[in-house]
């Protein structure tokens, strides 16, 4: 459960450091999070790390093709 919460942790800094005013893809946040030097495994640990927090209202969803996403917090 920790590993999660530093992996929002990360993605929300780097969100925040891009000041990204627009709702994401989960390829353009590993992008993103790649430029920056960060390692994260793939764009679908992006989605799954994110899927789970909108469950909690942190993240909205927009499911369109390809889903994108806002962090609420």
């Amino acid at each position: 459960m920790a590993q999660r919460a530093r992996e929002y942790d990360l993605i929300r800094t780097v969100l925040a450091e891009a000041d990204a005013d627009q709702p994401l893809t989960a390829r353009e946040i590993l992008r993103l999070l790649e430029a920056r030097g960060e390692s994260f495994e793939s764009a679908h640990r992006v989605a799954t790390v994110l899927g789970r927090r909108a469950r909690r209202g942190d993240v909205t969803v927009i499911r369109s093709s390809p889903y994108r996403y806002r962090l609420e917090t």
